[in-house]
């Protein structure tokens, strides 16, 4: 008698999702699901912590720095990415390789110990601060707690999503493109403005994307090497959780964070589409 092989795929793909599934659910969903109660019960049922937040100069002025922020890394993210990603799509094989890989290291390494790195390099004591005071600079000026370091800090760590962004559409475009702009006459600054850059605006808008949700949510970095004036949504959720205990007010602060991280999906997939941000781009 003739035996079936049992194969998952062919008795369809739920019993494929079911362990993410039921993760997911565990993990994720009924963790919202309890902030999103905490919000709207604490301290009393009712929305008196969006209320609080919606009359709070605090909190406008709290959003309008994480926006600001977000802005400012990612537009740094871009414009030290992107040469990396140009060299990388664009030279050897094994230069590619090489770049890449140092670029990946970055993803073995967390967060934490990247900011303390950081708190070494911009200290009173640190190595640029001595550069500076050689260079005549007395006394150095500041660079630990200030809006400087934690930008730069959030910068260098979200330099490789936006490199490998960049990367899956750039090595996709066919050299033949530029080669046929120049053939027409046109030089080589002129065929990259005109040709390989709108080729490579996918790959622009997904890394903008993905660097921008990224940094809205950033906790520790702006905590630790930024300025107490200029604290971001999640340093304050922290505040409210930790040192006033007030799990209403956090709670609601998250759902908001939350709400406008859906916004920014919402947009990307409203003029590009959600499968393109994680297709690469692709044509």
């Amino acid at each position: 008698m003739k035996q079936r092989s049992f194969s998952p795929i062919a008795e369809g793909p739920i019993p494929l999702m079911a362990p993410a599934a039921v993760f997911l659910a565990v993990f994720f969903l009924v963790p919202l699901a309890y902030v999103g109660w905490m919000s709207i019960s604490q301290p009393v049922v009712g929305l008196q912590n969006f209320g609080r937040l919606l009359h709070s100069s605090l909190f406008a002025s709290v959003l309008y720095q994480t926006f600001r922020t977000a802005f400012l890394v990612t537009a740094l993210a871009l414009l030290f990415a992107y040469p990396l990603a140009y060299a990388a799509a664009n030279g050897s094989k094994r230069f590619a390789t090489f770049l890449l890989t140092v670029v990946a290291l970055s993803f073995w390494t967390s967060y934490l110990v990247r900011t303390y790195a950081w708190m070494v390099i911009l200290g009173n004591q640190g190595p640029v601060t001595a550069l500076l005071t050689w260079l005549g600079f007395d006394p150095a000026p500041k660079l630990l707690f200030t809006t400087f370091s934690a930008t730069l800090a959030m910068s260098h760590a979200l330099i490789p999503f936006m490199t490998m962004s960049l990367f899956s559409v750039m090595k996709r475009i066919d050299p033949l493109y530029v080669r046929a702009a120049e053939s027409l006459g046109a030089s080589p600054r002129r065929a990259f403005l005109a040709v390989y850059l709108p080729l490579s605006a996918p790959g622009i808008v997904n890394g903008c994307t993905l660097v921008f949700i990224s940094c809205l949510g950033f906790y520790v970095m702006p905590v630790l090497l930024g300025s107490p004036r200029d604290q971001m949504i999640a340093g304050i959720i922290g505040d409210q959780i930790e040192q006033t205990l007030d799990f209403g007010l956090g709670s609601a602060i998250s759902i908001v964070l939350l709400g406008l991280t859906l916004a920014v999906y919402a947009l990307y997939n409203r003029f590009f589409g959600l499968d393109r941000l994680w297709a690469g781009g692709g044509r």
